[in-house]
């Protein structure tokens, strides 16, 4: 399957994000695959603006070994490295075989819905 999508979800309740989760597998159709968080803060821990950059430079690049996608990003490969194994961990990338790099997903949609509190009774 070439063209693999990716959805971030950000919902508290895991419980029912599994239940979605597992509808969308049972139907007949590939619709994409999901990756939730409980919270804005765990999604903006993992996901810091670096490690998109990586995942960026590698859509659609093939795989590339962690020293090329370094240069590429202009950054120091050991932290390039840390990334990648934390990107990897998540599901964003995976490694290959000879010890690359590559990102599986032609498209990554965020879902973030931020809601107004409801004002505790004084």
């Amino acid at each position: 399957m070439t063209d693999r999508t990716l959805t971030i979800t950000l919902e508290q309740d895991w419980r029912s994000a599994l239940r979605a989760a597992g509808q969308r597998a049972q139907a007949s159709s590939y619709a994409g695959e999901v990756l939730n968080f409980e919270t804005a803060g765990a999604f903006f821990a993992q996901l810091t603006a670096r490690r998109w950059a990586l995942v960026h430079a590698l859509q659609g690049a093939g795989a590339l070994p962690v020293r090329e996608l370094a240069r590429r990003v202009g950054r120091d490969v050991k932290r390039v490295h840390d990334d990648v194994e934390s990107l990897a961990a998540l599901g964003l990338v995976e490694r290959t075989d000879t010890g690359g790099v590559r990102c599986p997903f032609a498209t990554i949609h965020v879902d973030m819905h931020l809601t107004a509190r409801h004002p505790l009774a004084a």
